[in-house]
């Protein structure tokens, strides 16, 4: 499904729906998925999710649920044990935003996806 090459490639849509689950987790403050469980993505840490509110307001806008020109931007790139996976955040104010949720998707059965970050990119 994915590639494991050295190129940045667009975030397959078979993935679209789980990145707009945690987004959508995400609009409404539950960043650590707590209240969000989402089929094979680790619960979020608390110091991460954390960093990721601490990012998200000093943004200064809230977040919205993923706009569908994101996946214009959405990509991943193999890093030789997993992929490390960019998507810009929506947030009420402009459709893809500076945000940039770091994901990591681990190549294991069934591949798992550790939310690493959101900042600026």
């Amino acid at each position: 499904m994915l590639a494991r090459d050295d190129e940045e490639h667009s975030v397959p849509s078979e993935l679209h729906a789980t990145f707009r689950e945690i987004a959508d987790a995400f609009a409404v403050g539950d960043y650590c998925l707590r209240d969000h469980a989402i089929r094979c993505v680790c619960e979020v840490s608390p110091s991460t999710a954390n960093a990721i509110a601490e990012s998200v307001s000093a943004y200064g806008d809230r977040l919205a649920p993923l706009h569908r020109s994101t996946w214009g931007y959405a990509v991943y790139r193999w890093m030789g044990d997993y992929w490390q996976m960019l998507v810009d955040l929506t947030t009420e104010g402009e459709e893809v935003s500076d945000l940039t949720l770091h994901a990591k998707l681990h190549d294991t059965e069934p591949p798992t996806l550790e939310i690493e970050s959101v900042h600026v990119a």
